[in-house]
């Protein structure tokens, strides 16, 4: 045996890999009362045990690794999330969206949403803007484009990515009703979540500046926690900046909190009120001293 053999055979694999386990046990005929029980099945290939209530910490884990892993694969060192609303319309879907006004109060709500379009293509050039710097440290790429992966504000962020010819990230939440990722993510950096902590989470691991657009409840949520985190220490603080002063002002009295004693006045630096993509990637640049 040359030393190249027997370098192979130290090296080599000894146990088969569960793939091809699975497919040892799936090619078998499954004739007896034993083989055809439920108990019988691997685990790993066993959805009904996987979904079983006592199995929660074990989908964590999953949902957890499979983004982190594939990302790492994708050399995807940091990003440059986007937060807003899954109702503004684009520009060019406005009058579209008036038509579905039936009553005058429905009609002013739907004008509001239509007035907020522009910050669709804020959210749009920021994304081309990021992605057409293509900062690259480590090997890996820096500021890739991620979404919600829904419509609205998150299709603009994947929309000026693509448009520039660059990939984007999108993370789905599985909801009651309907939805699907729109047509501009990724679809290899395209990922669905079962557990909301779990896709909160996986947009700030890379997180290296975070764009909040005026959005409801969501955006809210996760605006909200972001700002939490950078304020308790539990995350270093990054650029968040956010979109529409005149519209966050009339939803958050930011100032009266401050005023109440239940944040500090400091706590109103955390983020930086934008209006324009040219703005936010300004900001950006100066915070990491960018060259680009």
């Amino acid at each position: 045996m040359t030393e190249e053999e027997k370098q192979h055979e130290l090296t080599k694999r000894k146990f088969y890999k569960a793939e091809q386990e699975a497919g040892f046990v799936e090619s078998q005929p499954r004739t007896t009362p034993q083989q055809q029980d439920p108990a019988y099945r691997l685990a790993f290939r066993d959805t009904d045990f996987l979904l079983r209530e006592e199995l929660r910490p074990v989908r964590f884990q999953l949902e957890l690794m499979k983004p982190e892993m594939l990302l790492d694969e994708a050399q995807i060192g940091s990003t440059l999330v986007m937060y807003g609303s899954a109702r503004i319309p684009s520009p060019e879907m406005g009058e579209a969206a008036l038509s579905t006004a039936t009553t005058p109060e429905r009609k002013a709500v739907v004008e509001r949403l239509v007035a907020k379009s522009k910050y669709y293509e804020e959210a749009r050039q920021l994304a081309r803007i990021a992605s057409q710097c293509g900062v690259v440290e480590d090997g890996k790429r820096q500021f890739v484009v991620c979404s919600g992966g829904g419509p609205s504000i998150m299709e603009a962020a994947n929309r000026g990515a693509d448009e520039v010819g660059a990939e984007s990230l999108g993370l789905n939440i599985v909801l009651p009703h309907e939805q699907a990722p729109n047509s501009y993510v990724t679809p290899h950096l395209s990922f669905q979540f079962h557990y909301f902590a779990l896709r909160k989470m996986h947009f700030l691991l890379r997180a290296r500046a975070v764009a909040v657009f005026p959005g409801g409840f969501g955006t809210f949520d996760e605006f909200f926690e972001l700002l939490t985190l950078i304020q308790t220490g539990k995350m270093q603080p990054i650029p968040i900046l956010l979109f529409g002063k005149d519209f966050w002002n009339r939803v958050v009295n930011f100032e009266a909190l401050a005023e109440e004693g239940v944040i500090n006045f400091d706590d109103l630096e955390l983020f930086t009120p934008v209006e324009t993509a040219d703005e936010a990637w300004a900001h950006i640049v100066k915070f990491y001293d960018l060259d680009c």
